[in-house]
Order: C-alpha cells, then structure tokens, then sequence
C-alpha cells in the first residue's frame, strides 16, 4: 500500500503536505496512524505540481526513502502551486522498486497515484498494447496508462477513473483501488478497499485537501465513504457512489 495527498485551491507548497503538517507524508512514511495493509511507506516517493508558465505538470520522483533524501526539504518549499500531488511508497510484493515504478504517473496535464494493489490481469484489457503504453511494469502504472488511455479518448477524469476501478474490480474483488488525480484545475479520487479523507475550506484563500489520512489535528476532516468517487473543483466537492 501507499499513502497520499493532493492539494486543490490557493498557491501552496510542497511542504504542506509532506513535512509541515504533523502526520504529513514524511511521517506516514515511517509512522502511519490508518494505514490498513504494511507498515512503513519507504519503497519510493514522488510529486508533481503546476507552474503557469508550463503546460505539463514538474514531477519530481525517488525510489528511496523520503526521509534519506537530503535536497527534498528545500525543493518542496519552493515547488509551490495551486494543485499538488505527492505519494509515498508501499511496493507491492515481486513489484519493482525504481522510480519508473512510483507515483505520480503522467500523461500530459495529468498526475496519478495509486494506493493498493491489483493484479495485472485485471487490467490487462482496459487498454491496448498496456505493457507498452505503462511507464513501469507495477501494477499501479498499469492502472495510470488506463486512465490515461479514457482520458485521451475524452472521458472526464472523474468518469476515467471511475471506469477502470469499477472493471478491475470487478474482476479482481480482492483488489485497492484508491487512486488520485489531478490535472492543474480539478482533483479526482477513488475509494475501493482504503481510507481517504477530504478538508474543504471554502474561504478565501482556501482549498481541498484529501489525503489517505489527516495531516494534522485540525477539526473538519471528513472520511469519504467506501466505494466513492470524489470530485473537486471550482465549482466545490461532489462525492458519489461507485
């Protein structure tokens, strides 16, 4: 499993959901408070955010532990944006560890992570030449290059993700399908088989948090329900049934 958080809203950075918050993604890394299947997060770790002057998301990505790597700290604090996305890494046992394996995945506009674990035969039809078309042989990139795959052919992000998950877990109803998405102006989640919560703060200056669990102990954190899908956007946050 893995744990992750995405931020939607006013210009923040990386630091807020990595290392000042304090049950942020440094600290579930090693000392995860929900985590449902392992223990520790240290197979890997990424992020992605948004700069106005590119059209393509800045992903940055290691496959070590978050905690080893000395020039994070300085980068996270200036990678500042309205969206982020970053991730923490459980690998899946007999999946690589490298960091064509670890989220985010992209494609374009779009950032993806997955937390759990499918098998490959699952998902082995939801897109054509799959093996090719994934960045890694991992299970989670697998799912990403389907995603991506509905979101080139037009589906919404919502409607991409909200397909895969419901094929593949169809087909493999043991399988964790907590994915997370974004694409510069909107957010979009799953919740099949793991936690997420959701922090909406519609004031001026605020935002959308959704993170596998809270970051801190502020009051509103809300679990989103088992089997939803989450939306966010300017226009608010809609959470529906799967």
């Amino acid at each position: 499993m893995c744990r992750h958080a995405a931020w939607l809203g006013s210009p923040r950075p990386l630091t807020s959901l990595i290392c000042e918050p304090e049950h942020g993604l440094l600290r579930q890394s090693y000392a995860p408070r929900l985590q449902r299947y392992g223990t520790v997060n240290a197979d890997g770790f990424g992020m992605g955010w948004y700069d106005p002057a590119h059209t393509e998301p800045v992903r940055y990505r290691r496959a070590v532990p978050v905690w080893t790597d000395a020039n994070l700290p300085a980068l996270a604090r200036v990678a500042r944006s309205r969206c982020l996305l970053a991730a923490v890494r459980s690998a899946t046992v007999g999946m690589p560890v490298e960091e064509t394996a670890t989220a985010p995945f992209t494609d374009g506009r779009w950032l993806l992570s997955h937390n759990g674990r499918v098998t490959r035969d699952a998902v082995r039809d939801l897109a054509d030449d799959l093996p090719g078309a994934a960045e890694s042989s991992c299970d989670s990139a697998w799912l990403a290059a389907a995603v991506f795959s509905r979101r080139r052919s037009g589906l919404p992000l919502g409607e991409a993700l909200a397909e895969v998950v419901a094929h593949a877990g169809a087909k493999a109803p043991e399988a964790r399908l907590n994915l997370l998405a974004c694409d510069g102006a909107s957010l979009a989640a799953t919740v099949w088989g793991d936690t997420l919560f959701l922090h909406h703060d519609d004031r001026p200056g605020g935002g959308v948090l959704v993170a596998s669990e809270p970051l801190d102990e502020r009051p509103g954190w809300q679990a989103v329900p088992e089997r939803s899908l989450l939306l966010a956007s300017s226009g608010g946050v809609h959470v529906q049934p799967l």
